[in-house]
């Protein structure tokens, strides 16, 4: 009885373990939790709250521009770079006017403005090396960057102005802040050529202290009547003399 007691207790545990392994092999590897995705940015309320973007966030809703910023900056892999003029970059510009512009032309302007790719700060100093940069405008719409010793300068063809800022950098959004609005030469043409730098203002010559009087003129009568009274000696020595001789004679004559 002892013997068929032990067979059951080793095929039931035979069993159990051969049960625990099939069930270790068969169950499945957990897969990994999945990269969390960038968060939405509304641009929108960037602009409004950085700043003040105040024109240029007006000129991207009047024109729906910031629509197809949004999208490219939630909707795609590559993200988007954006360079944002103060207010006063705006009302500093005089010539060219963008009143004159049709929609179209302003539409492309502001387009100008992005690159459809997520830069870094960083990574400027590379891009500088790639030089002209497509922008979002397409076409002959491009940016030329150089970095000098770190600062970033955007030259537009019409502007030529540096990144003074990072507004916001967060994959796939960056927003950089410019001094002037980038204005391309598909629209303005070649900017006219920048007026010479004054001369520099001669140094006004010393003034004499020695007053004219005592040159030239002052010092030819001083000469002149030095001259003419020598000259007055000489006739009243000459007189005398010659009276002299005219009574020596007479005086002789009497004496004869």
């Amino acid at each position: 009885m002892a013997f068929p007691k032990i067979l059951i207790v080793t095929t039931l545990l035979a069993l159990s373990l051969t049960s625990i392994n099939a069930a270790t092999i068969l169950s499945p590897t957990p897969a990994p939790a999945p990269a969390p995705s960038p968060g939405f940015v509304n641009l929108t309320d960037l602009f409004t709250v950085a700043g003040p973007f105040h024109k240029f966030l007006q000129l991207l809703q009047q024109t729906k521009v910031i629509e197809t910023f949004q999208n490219q900056a939630n909707n795609t892999d590559q993200g988007i770079t954006i360079f944002v003029p103060k207010d006063n970059a705006f009302s500093s510009l005089k010539k060219p006017s963008l009143q004159n512009l049709t929609s179209d032309q302003l539409k492309s302007l502001l387009l100008f403005h992005a690159i459809p790719k997520y830069y870094k700060l960083s990574e400027f100093t590379t891009l500088s090396s790639s030089s002209p940069v497509s922008t979002i405008a397409g076409g002959q719409y491009t940016l030329n960057f150089t970095d000098n010793s770190g600062s970033i300068k955007v030259n537009s063809g019409w502007a030529n102005t540096k990144i003074s800022s990072s507004v916001y950098s967060t994959d796939p959004v960056a927003v950089y802040q410019v001094d002037k609005v980038l204005l391309p030469q598909v629209i303005f043409g070649v900017a006219p050529p920048q007026a010479p730098a004054p001369a520099p203002v001669p140094e006004a010559s010393p003034v004499s202290d020695i007053s004219p009087s005592s040159h030239g003129k002052g010092s030819s009568p001083k000469s002149s009547d030095s001259t003419s009274s020598s000259s007055s000696h000489r006739i009243s020595f000459g007189i005398a003399n010659w009276l002299a001789l005219v009574v020596a004679s007479a005086g002789l004559m009497v004496l004869f």
